[in-house]
C-alpha cells in the first residue's frame, strides 16, 4: 500500500511538472513570436517609415535568435529527460575543454571588456564530450552575460578529496541565497527584464543540473549580491 501511494505521488509530480512545464513553454515561445508578427505587420501593411524598417527589421531579427535559441534549449532538456542522448564516454581533457570554451565565448567577453582566464591543474575525465562541452559552456556564458563592465570570470579545473572540481566564479550581479535551489527550475529567472535584455532562454543552468546528475555530479552555489557569483561543480 505504502509502496503504491509513493508511485502516485510520484505520478502526480510529474503531471503537475509537465503541466507547469507546457504553460511556461506556451508562454515563452509566444511572446517572442508576437513581438515578431506585430513588427512584420506594421511593415506589411505599409504603416512604418521608410527610416524605421530597418529598426523593426533588426527586432524582427533579434526576437527569431531568441525564438531559435530558445527552441534549441527545449529539445535539448526533452532529450536529457528522456535520456535520449549519445552515451558515448570517452576521455576528456578538462583543461583543453575550458580553453576552448573560454576562446569561443571571447567575443561576448571582449564586447563588456570581462578578462577570462583557466587556472589549476591538468585533469582528465571520462565524460560524454558534447554534454560536458555544453556544461561548461553554460556556466561560462551566465558568467560572462551577468558581469559587470570591466569584470572577471576566473575557471578553475582541478583534484579535489570530493572528486574532480570545475569552478567558474565571476565578479557578477551576484544572486541572494534565497535563490540558490530555484536558479536550476526550468525557466526561473531571477530577474526577468535582465534575462530579456541578455538573451537568456531561463533553462541554461536546468540543462547543466541534468547533465551534472547524468555523470553522478553535484552543484554548489556561492554568491554575494553585488559582488559576484562562484558555482562549483563535482564530477
Amino acid at each position: 500500500m505504502q509502496i503504491r501511494m509513493e508511485n502516485n505521488s510520484k505520478q502526480n509530480d510529474l503531471a503537475k511538472m509537465r503541466k507547469e512545464f507546457s504553460a511556461n513553454v506556451s508562454h515563452e515561445l509566444k511572446t517572442p513570436l508576437t513581438s515578431i508578427s506585430g513588427y512584420a505587420e506594421i511593415i506589411m501593411n505599409g504603416i512604418a517609415r521608410p527610416e524605421d524598417i530597418p529598426i523593426f527589421a533588426e527586432r524582427i531579427f533579434k526576437e527569431s535568435k531568441r525564438l531559435i535559441a530558445l527552441i534549441d534549449d527545449i529539445i535539448r532538456l526533452s532529450h536529457l529527460d528522456e535520456g535520449n542522448i549519445e552515451s558515448v564516454k570517452e576521455s576528456l581533457n578538462l583543461n583543453e575543454l575550458c580553453l576552448e570554451v573560454i576562446g569561443r565565448l571571447s567575443p561576448q567577453a571582449e564586447k563588456k571588456n570581462i578578462k577570462a582566464t583557466l587556472e589549476g591543474e591538468p585533469v582528465n575525465y571520462l565524460g560524454i564530450r558534447h554534454l560536458i562541452d555544453e556544461m561548461i559552456y553554460n556556466l561560462c556564458d551566465n558568467a560572462i552575460k551577468y558581469n559587470h563592465e570591466d569584470g572577471e570570470v576566473k575557471v578553475w579545473v582541478g583534484k579535489s578529496e570530493e572528486g574532480i572540481l570545475l569552478s567558474i566564479t565571476d565578479t557578477g550581479i551576484g544572486i541572494s541565497s534565497n535563490h540558490y535551489e530555484r536558479i536550476f527550475e526550468r525557466f526561473y529567472r531571477i530577474d526577468k527584464s535582465h534575462s530579456k535584455e541578455t538573451g537568456g532562454t531561463g533553462l541554461g543552468l536546468s540543462i547543466v543540473k541534468h547533465i551534472c546528475a547524468l555523470h553522478n555530479g553535484k552543484i554548489q552555489v556561492e554568491s554575494q549580491v553585488g559582488e559576484g557569483t562562484r558555482i562549483k561543480v563535482w564530477l
